[in-house]
């Protein structure tokens, strides 16, 4: 089967596409021939090695979400499953393949209406959105600030915190007209990257969701509300200040908080319910599912490059 391999550490360059033999699924998983192949924010870090500390070497499939058709299953596994389309979690890699395995109770099975492109889109982000704003406490009347809202957890948080009833739901973003494809989706203020930039918008959230961290994480701290929760549920600008928590020490009277949340503490059964609420919002016309580009496999390099660059809105999507 083709599959993309982080050949050298670093630039998109290092990916290279190249045969492997189809996976065999062990005990407990299904072997499924891709349709659809989640590009992530999570890959674009194992790409340019800044996960080797953790056991990621040369040679690694990236890629952790996909979509197609079971073909095969291991010991243990319902053979119903052989011929059903599913959104998957593969894992930590070895989605950016012709045929991924998956472990069984990471399936969730696609309505008939539902694209592959759109599953990959909606189901990982959906969950961390879903599961972030539960973990930030966010009620309905709420004001909430999506910290990083262009890309696919930023866009799920934004319609989820508009659905559910938020008073306000303030996005940060690098331009007018992202911010007005945005106010779209169910935002109310659009700020930029600093925070700044309208006038009417809250002058402090209860809860802020942040898709970001990096080095200017502290500076949001002040934007929160006595009470108020900052939830950081990605790290795509790189780990906050070793000093960080002395911000929320100064405001000590605020009664502020930070947490981090990862949806790999949430049991699987509770995210492929959430996963398939979403699915079946998504055709219904509640959900919108945002991509930006739909890409072959064998320009995962390309898929990268707009990663890094960030000029990505919503999704990418690889196809095999």
């Amino acid at each position: 089967m083709k599959a993309v391999v982080i050949r050298t550490f670093g630039e998109p360059a290092g990916l290279e596409i190249v045969d492997l033999p189809d996976p065999v699924p062990g005990a407990g998983r299904v072997m499924i021939a891709t349709e659809a192949i989640g590009v992530g924010g999570v890959d674009t870090l194992l790409r340019s090695g800044a996960l080797a500390a953790y056991g990621f070497t040369e040679g690694h499939v990236p890629g952790g979400e996909v979509a197609g058709t079971v073909t095969a299953v291991g010991d243990g596994v319902d053979v119903s499953w052989i011929g059903r389309r599913v959104w998957a979690f593969t894992g930590v890699g070895g989605g950016y393949a012709e045929r991924a395995a998956a472990p069984v109770e990471e399936l969730v099975p696609l309505p008939g209406e539902l694209t592959a492109a759109d599953a990959v889109t909606l189901g990982g982000s959906g969950a961390v959105a879903h599961f972030g704003l539960a973990h930030a406490r966010f009620a309905p009347g709420e004001s909430v600030l999506v910290r990083g809202a262009s890309g696919g957890i930023g866009i799920m948080t934004v319609q989820l915190a508009a659905r559910a009833g938020a008073a306000a739901v303030a996005v940060t973003t690098s331009s007018p007209g992202r911010g007005a494809r945005l106010r779209a989706l169910g935002a109310t203020h659009v700020l930029d990257r600093s925070g700044e930039g309208d006038g009417t918008a809250p002058g402090a959230y209860d809860v802020i969701i942040d898709v970001v961290a990096g080095p200017d994480l502290p500076s949001f701290f002040p934007r929160l509300a006595p009470n108020g929760r900052l939830v950081a549920v990605g790290a795509r600008g790189g780990q906050p200040p070793a000093d960080f928590g002395t911000h929320l020490m100064a405001a000590f009277q605020k009664s502020m908080s930070f947490a981090t949340f990862s949806s790999a503490t949430v049991p699987s059964p509770a995210r492929g319910a959430v996963r398939a609420a979403h699915f079946a919002a998504a055709v219904q016309g509640g959900l919108r599912s945002v991509i930006h580009a739909v890409l072959p496999l064998d320009r995962a390099r390309e898929a990268h490059r707009l990663l890094d660059s960030g000029e990505v809105f919503g999704r990418l999507v690889l196809i095999p």
